[in-house]
C-alpha cells in the first residue's frame, strides 16, 4: 500500500473532521424547514439534534479506544463509511423517523476527532505534531461556523436535503483517498475493548445528556428528568468502579487523574458550556423581531452572515496558535482563549443593540474558540501515552460536549423563564444568560491556570516521521 505525504494525510483528516463538525451545526438553523417539510411537531424535530448529540457522545470515546487497539487508519475508514451512509440516508429520508435514525448513524463520526489526533501523533515528525494538531483543531472549530453560515443560503437556494447531499459527495471522495493513502498506525495498545465499561459509559452519558437536552419540554422537576439524573449518578459510580478494577479499561482512570489531563478537562467542560450556548442562542437573539424590544428580525441567512466574523476568527486563531504554542505554551493559549470568551460574553451582556456589536462579539468569541480548541488538544496529546491518545482525546471532546449541554440547558432556563405576552423571551432573559456564560468562561480561564506549566516544545528537527513526544507527567 502506498505511503502518503503528511500533507495528504492531513488533508484527509481535516476534511473528515471538518465535515463532521459542520454537520453538528448545519441542520440547526434549518429545523423549522425540516419540521414543515416532513409534517412533524417541533418537539419531534428537535430529536434531529438530540439523537446526533447522544450518538456522538457514546461513540467518540469508544471508537477512539478501538482505534488505539485495532488500528487508527482502519477505524477511521470504517467511521467515514458510516458517516457516508448516514448522510445518504438523511438525504433520502422519507419521514422524520428515518431522518432521526440517520442522524444517529452520523453521530458515529464523532470518533473522527480522536482518531485524527492519534494519527497525527503517530505519523508526523515530533516537531510538526503540535502545529498540525492546532491546524486540525482550527478546521474542526471553523467547521461548526461554516455550518451556521452556510445553512441559510443552501436551504434558500436548494432544499434542506442538500445539507446532506453536499457532505455525501465530500465524504465519498475522502473515503477513497483515506483507504489508499492514509498510513496504518505503527503503534497499537495492548489488550482488548472493555465492553462492560463501554456499555456503562454509554448508559451514564445518555442518562445525563438526555434530560439536559429535554428538560425544557419535560420540566426540570418532572419524574423523567429527576429519574434520569439519579440513574446517571448511579451508573457513573458503577462505571468508575468497573473501570478501576478492569484489566482492560476503556478509559484508564490513571490517565484521567494526571494533573494536566483533569485540569484541561475541567476547562473543556466550562468553556464548552459557554461556546455551545453562544452557538445555540445568539442566532435566535438576532432573529427575534424588533417588536420584542431587542433583536433585529434577521433571516436565517442574515443571522448566519452575522456569525461570519466568528468563523473567520476561529480559523485564523486556530492556525496562529500552532505558531504560538512552541513559544508561549498551550496553557497560556487555553487561558487566553477562555478569557476572550468571557470578555465577549461580558461585552454582549452590556451592549447588544447594534449589529456591529454582535459582529464584534462573534469575532472575539471566535478568537477564543480557535485558541482554546487547539490548546486543549495539544495539552491532552502531550500528556498521555501514545496508546491512550484516542481514548483520552475522545473523552476530552465528550467532556466539552457535556459542558455544552449543561450550558445550553442553563441558558435556556434563563432565556425562557419569563416570556412576553407575545410568547417571545424577555430581553432580561438573554442578558442574564450572557452574564452566566461570561462567568462560565471566566471559570474556564481559572481552571486553565491550574494546568501544570510545561516548557514549550523546541522546534528541533525529528529524525523520522512518527516520532512521538514523551508524554508530560507519564513515565
Amino acid at each position: 500500500m502506498p505511503r502518503s505525504s503528511t500533507r495528504l494525510t492531513f488533508a484527509v483528516l481535516a476534511t473528515g473532521a471538518g465535515v463532521f463538525s459542520m454537520l453538528q451545526s448545519l441542520i440547526a438553523p434549518a429545523l423549522p424547514t425540516v419540521q414543515h417539510a416532513l409534517g412533524t411537531s417541533q418537539s419531534t424535530a428537535t430529536w434531529v439534534m438530540t439523537a446526533y448529540l447522544l450518538s456522538a457522545s457514546v461513540f467518540t470515546p469508544i471508537l477512539g479506544r478501538v482505534g488505539d487497539l485495532a488500528g487508527k487508519k482502519r477505524t477511521l475508514v470504517a467511521v467515514l463509511v458510516t458517516v457516508l451512509a448516514g448522510c445518504l440516508t438523511a438525504a433520502l429520508a422519507p419521514n422524520i423517523g428515518v431522518l432521526i435514525a440517520a442522524r444517529v448513524v452520523q453521530g458515529v463520526g464523532g470518533a473522527l476527532f480522536p482518531l485524527s489526533f492519534g494519527i497525527i501523533r503517530d505519523e508526523f515528525a515530533a516537531s510538526r505534531v503540535s502545529g498540525s494538531i492546532s491546524n486540525l483543531s482550527a478546521v474542526i472549530a471553523a467547521g461548526g461556523g461554516v455550518g451556521m453560515v452556510a445553512a441559510g443560503p443552501i436551504v434558500s437556494a436548494l432544499d434542506y436535503r442538500w445539507l446532506f447531499w453536499i457532505p455525501v459527495g465530500i465524504v465519498a471522495v475522502t473515503v477513497l483517498i483515506a483507504a489508499r493513502y492514509v498510513p496504518e498506525s505503527p503503534k497499537r495498545a495492548a489488550g482488548k475493548v472493555g465492553w462492560a465499561g463501554a456499555i456503562l459509559l454509554s448508559a451514564w452519558l445518555v442518562a445525563l445528556l438526555l434530560p439536559l437536552s429535554e428538560a425544557g419540554r419535560w420540566g426540570w422537576g418532572s419524574p423523567k428528568v429527576l429519574g434520569l439524573f439519579a440513574a446517571a449518578v448511579i451508573l457513573f459510580t458503577v462505571w468508575l468502579t468497573v473501570e478501576a478494577r478492569s484489566r482492560n479499561p476503556l478509559i484508564d482512570l490513571r490517565v484521567l487523574r494526571l494533573p494536566a489531563v483533569w485540569t484541561t478537562n475541567t476547562a473543556a467542560l466550562l468553556f464548552g458550556a459557554g461556546m455551545y450556548a453562544i452557538w445555540s442562542f445568539l442566532p435566535g437573539f438576532v432573529q427575534t423581531p424588533t417588536a420584542a424590544g431587542y433583536g433585529f428580525g434577521a433571516s436565517v441567512t442574515a443571522s448566519g452572515l452575522l456569525m461570519l466574523p466568528m468563523l473567520l476568527a476561529m480559523f485564523l486563531s486556530g492556525i496562529l496558535s500552532g505558531r504560538l504554542e512552541p513559544r508561549v505554551g498551550a496553557k497560556a493559549l487555553l487561558t487566553t482563549g477562555a478569557a476572550l470568551g468571557a470578555l465577549a460574553c461580558g461585552f454582549l451582556t452590556l451592549w447588544h443593540d447594534e449589529r456591529w456589536q454582535i459582529a464584534v462579539v462573534a469575532g472575539l468569541f471566535g478568537l477564543g474558540i480557535g485558541l482554546a480548541f487547539a490548546s486543549m488538544a495539544n495539552l491532552i496529546v502531550g500528556s498521555v501515552p501514545p496508546e491512550q491518545t484516542g481514548a483520552a482525546t475522545g473523552m476530552n471532546a465528550n467532556i466539552r460536549t457535556i459542558g455544552g449541554s449543561i450550558g445550553a440547558a442553563l441558558t435556556s432556563v434563563l432565556v425562557t423563564g419569563r416570556l412576553q405576552p407575545s410568547g417571545l423571551p424577555q430581553a432580561s432573559g438573554y442578558t442574564h444568560g450572557w452574564a452566566l456564560l461570561s462567568l462560565l468562561c471566566l471559570a474556564a480561564a481559572g481552571a486553565a491556570l491550574l494546568v501544570p506549566a510545561r516548557r514549550p516544545t523546541p522546534l528541533t528537527p525529528a529524525t523520522t516521521p512518527g516520532t512521538a513526544r514523551t508524554p508530560a507527567g507519564v513515565r
